[in-house]
């Protein structure tokens, strides 16, 4: 399996991870009026395909070796099988709270507050589990973003005059953060110890999780929504081929960054710590989103302005910061 040995080159791939992390709510966006219940179904689908594709890829260069994607399925235990499949569950929760989050508030509001939310959670569960990196970077770094999700609120509740929306927005942003902060320790448990599950075989056991665990979840999201009247699975299958297709690339592109994070933060130089940490600055990339692409911050009174202005620059510090940590760890 294709393992970075230079840190350029993990650098690189969570970098690849922000970009995919923060970019795949796009095509949430461009399937107008698919509700967010069904657009799941293929967004899943496609995180689950990408799996099995880069598994049998890149986690396979040389099927003779001992930790290729299939000879390390086989060889894993069950301790580490669960751990992945729980961490993809609590993911799944927490990503169908986001995708509530943003079909009501959002990019520009869900990401910076849910995903800041998850990147300080995470990084400092990540960071007990396997200390690796520079912690006074590290950790000033997630000190900066936490000021920017709190400007991020801010400028929020200046923009939005109903302040019940408001408020379930912000509620949902922050279930998901918790919920995304929690996932990772499980994958991070799951990659180390004997008989651990390799980057790639955590990726694909963790996409099962995250399959099996949208089949009960989503559908009740669907019976008992968020907003909105119920919907049925025939509403599914009555969809057009485009609102599929922008479902499952979502899904794709979220999985390779998934991926891209679980291999550089497999790789000695990083740890999972930093890895999730850059890899949460997709909160930049999607609010570079809301703001400019998708003019959610349109019309928006000059004092929200100033506080998305300092948000973007907290959060460039901030990431700044745990990019650093692996290169000037102690």
């Amino acid at each position: 399996m294709y393992i970075p040995s230079l840190y350029p080159i993990a650098l690189f791939m969570m970098i690849v991870t922000m970009i995919c992390w923060g970019s795949w709510a796009n095509t949430q966006k461009l399937a107008r009026g698919w509700r967010f219940e069904l657009f799941y179904w293929d967004y899943v689908l496609g995180i689950v395909l990408m799996a099995v594709v880069l598994g049998f890829t890149m986690g396979n260069t040389d099927s003779s070796s001992p930790d290729s994607f299939l000879a390390n399925l086989r060889a894993a235990d069950g301790q580490h099988l669960c751990l992945a499949l729980l961490g993809g569950a609590v993911f799944n929760v927490a990503n169908i709270l986001l995708v509530a989050a943003i079909a009501i508030a959002g990019l520009a509001v869900a990401f910076p507050i849910g995903i800041g939310l998850a990147l300080v959670i995470g990084s400092v569960l990540n960071y007990i589990i396997l200390p690796k990196g520079n912690p006074v970077l590290l950790f000033g770094g997630i000190l900066l973003v936490i000021v920017a999700i709190v400007l991020d609120a801010f400028a929020y509740r200046k923009l939005v005059k109903d302040l019940s929306v408001t408020r379930k927005g912000i509620l949902l942003s922050l279930l998901a953060g918790t919920g995304m902060g929690l996932f990772y320790p499980f994958v991070a448990k799951a990659t180390t110890g004997p008989h651990h599950l390799g980057p790639y075989t955590v990726a694909f056991v963790f996409s099962l999780g995250v399959l099996a665990c949208t089949i009960p979840v989503n559908y009740l999201f669907m019976r008992k929504p968020i907003s909105g009247q119920p919907v049925a699975m025939s509403d599914y299958f009555r969809g057009s081929m485009a609102f599929h297709f922008w479902g499952i690339l979502g899904g794709a592109i979220w999985g390779i960054g998934m991926i891209s994070n679980f291999v550089a933060s497999y790789a000695q130089m990083v740890g999972p710590a930093a890895a999730y940490a850059l890899g949460q600055g997709a909160t930049m990339v999607s609010a570079v989103w809301g703001v400019f692409v998708w003019r959610e911050f349109a019309g928006a009174p000059p004092a929200a302005r100033r506080l998305v202005a300092f948000m973007f620059l907290f959060f460039l510090l901030g990431l700044s910061g745990v990019a650093g940590a692996p290169i000037f760890a102690f």
